[in-house]
C-alpha cells in the first residue's frame, strides 16, 4: 500500500479535501541512489497537492490524517491514463497511413489519424475513470 500524510482542508458530507504534506516520491531524494523524482516534483509543482478522499476517519478541518492507496490502483490508473492513449495514438497513425491514397499524403493522414487516436484515447480513459469511480462509490454505499 502507498501511504502519505495529509492535512484536512475542508469536509463535505462523507468526503474530505486534503492537502498532502511533504514532496512527492519515496523520500530517498537526498540519497545517492535516489532517482530524484521528488526534486522534479518540487520544480514543476508549485501549488500544494490537494485531493478529495472518503472521510472514513470522520476527521475535521485541520486534522492530520494518513491517506492510503490500495495495491494495484496506481498501476491500473497509470495504464489507463498513459498506455491507452498512447496505444490509440499509434493505432490511429497506422490506420491513417493505410488510408492514404498516395505517398505524398501518407504523412498527413498518419498525423491526422494519430491526433484522432490520441484524443479518442484520452476521452476513453476519462470515461472509463468516471465509470470506475461511480462503481466504487456504489460498492462502498451498499
Amino acid at each position: 500500500m502507498l501511504e502519505t500524510r495529509a492535512i484536512v482542508i475542508h469536509v463535505q458530507g462523507s468526503d474530505a479535501l486534503v492537502e498532502a504534506k511533504g514532496g512527492g516520491g519515496c523520500g530517498n531524494c537526498d540519497s545517492e541512489n535516489g532517482c530524484g523524482s521528488g526534486k522534479l516534483s518540487k520544480l514543476f509543482c508549485t501549488k500544494p497537492r490537494q485531493f478529495t478522499v472518503r472521510n472514513e476517519a470522520n476527521a475535521v478541518a485541520g486534522d492530520e490524517v494518513q491517506i492510503t492507496l490500495p495495491d494495484g490502483v496506481l498501476l491500473r490508473s497509470s495504464m489507463l491514463m498513459y498506455v491507452l492513449p498512447l496505444s490509440l495514438l499509434m493505432s490511429g497513425g497506422m490506420v491513417g497511413a493505410h488510408w492514404a491514397n498516395d505517398v505524398a499524403t501518407k504523412d498527413a493522414y498518419a498525423a491526422l489519424g494519430s491526433l484522432l487516436g490520441l484524443v479518442a484515447g484520452f476521452a476513453l480513459a476519462r470515461w472509463t475513470a468516471k465509470r470506475q469511480m461511480v462503481k466504487a462509490v456504489a460498492r462502498s454505499i451498499g
